[in-house]
Formats: structure tokens, sequence, C-alpha cells
């Protein structure tokens, strides 16, 4: 629309100036980001330096605790006595979690779930105890560890690795944790820097941490009875998932080795 003047002699012209005012488009203006000190330091502590060192912080701290607190006593001194029945077993499956974390070993905490609770609610408890620890070193290798470690699997062993972990998730976390010779914690963050998804990685730990648990839970509430059949083939039951596992780590060394 043209702005109407009247010029000399009363004729009417338009306004150049009107018209261009009226067919300006608006410039959409960038928005701005924090500079400064203040943008520099909100950008250092979401860096994946920065994840995996609070990662490692809290992996010291957790592992510090665990030296002050001795969970080991539970072997030597009992249960608290005010706690009983299914609120101590969940508060033994909370705990159990977070000493795995912590770097404490399940054959230890197994052990000390069978004396407590007896066979089976002894291993319902430590396979809880199992899910929920590896689901935390999951989550927090993943969150806090992936994109500061994914950038050094160069070497040829570790990308076979990786590709392995990341293609058949499932597959390859039921080994390992049929595997006794494969750190419970170890697996949780190798798992967690792969692309493997959450479900494989928590049903393969529920499912292949159940032969193993189970041996060392029966054989902490037997212990008081080490020649009783129950014992003997608990123990049995330990030696048998880690043949299974020694050959599926065979057949997994020419796997790797022909890429």
């Amino acid at each position: 629309m043209l702005d109407a003047t009247n010029g000399p002699g009363g004729t009417v012209i338009d306004s150049p100036r009107a018209a261009g005012a009226d067919l300006a488009v608006p410039v959409p203006v960038p928005a701005l980001r924090p500079v400064g000190f203040p943008g520099r330091c909100a950008r250092a502590l979401v860096s994946p330096g920065a994840r995996l060192s609070l990662l490692l912080a809290l992996l010291a701290g957790a592992g510090a605790c665990v030296l002050f607190f001795e969970p080991q006593r539970l072997l030597t001194h009992g249960w608290p006595p005010q706690l009983g029945g299914v609120a101590a077993a969940v508060v033994f499956a909370v705990a159990y979690g977070l000493c795995t974390v912590a770097f404490v070993p399940r054959p230890l905490l197994n052990l000390a779930a069978g004396a407590l609770f007896g066979s089976q609610l002894g291993l319902a408890t430590s396979l809880a105890g199992t899910v929920l620890g590896a689901g935390l070193a999951f989550g927090l290798g993943r969150v806090l560890g992936q994109d500061a470690l994914r950038p050094l699997l160069r070497g040829r062993w570790l990308k076979a690795a990786d590709e392995q972990l990341s293609r058949h998730g499932f597959r390859s976390m039921l080994a390992a944790r049929l595997f006794p010779g494969v750190p419970f914690w170890a697996a949780n963050y190798c798992a967690a820097v792969s692309r493997m998804r959450w479900w494989p990685f928590l049903l393969a730990t529920a499912v292949g941490s159940v032969p193993n648990t189970a041996a060392y839970a029966v054989a902490g509430a037997r212990a008081s009875a080490p020649t009783s059949p129950a014992f003997v083939i608990a123990m049995a039951g330990i030696a048998v998932p880690a043949l299974v596992g020694s050959v599926v780590a065979w057949r997994k060394r020419h796997h790797l080795r022909g890429r």
C-alpha cells in the first residue's frame, strides 16, 4: 500500500518511503549465548572430561565408604537386630546394589545374603541387588563416561569388543555374567561405554546371574554343614558356570582374532 500525498498543483503522488516501510520483513535476532567467565565455566562443567572426572570422584568416594564401613562384617556380626523379615531384605538389596557400584565383590555379598536370609530369600535379595547395582553402574557410566571414553576405542581389539557389545548386547552380557572370571563392575562400565541398550543389559544381567548367585546363596545358607549334599551341589554350581563361560570366551577369542 502506497502513501498518497499532495504534490504541486494538487496532484496526488505516492510516497516510496511509506511503500518500503510496509514491505519490510522482520529479521530474526539470534539468541545470545553466555559469554565471559560464567559461560566458560558452564561449558566446562558439562564437558565430557568434567563428567568423567565426576564419575571417577564418585567411584573413589564409594570405595572409601566401603573401606570405612566394612560391609564384610555382616558375615561375622550378622544383621542388626532392629530389622527383620521383608524390610531387612529390602534394605539389604539396596545396600547390595550400592556396594557393587563401589567394587565390593558379589560372591561376598551373596554368601552374606544366604547366611542372613536363607537360600530362597537370599537368592531373591541378591538378584534384586545385582540388577539394581548393575543399573546404577550402567547409568553412571553412560551419562558421565561414555562421551569421554568412546573416542579412546581405537585399537583393533577394543573396536571389536565394542562392536560385539553394541550389536549383540544380550548374548554378550549373558556370557559375561555366566563367566565368573569377568569382574561385575568391569562388565557394567564396558557395557555403558558401548552402545548397548538398557533392556538387553538388565535382562541379561538378571538371567545370567541366577546360577552363580544361587550357588553362593546356598553355600552361605549351608556353610555350617560343609559336607551336606546341598553345599556340595552349590560348589558344583559355582564351577559349572565357570566352565561354560570359558568355552564361550574361547570361541569369542577366535571370532575377535578374525577381525
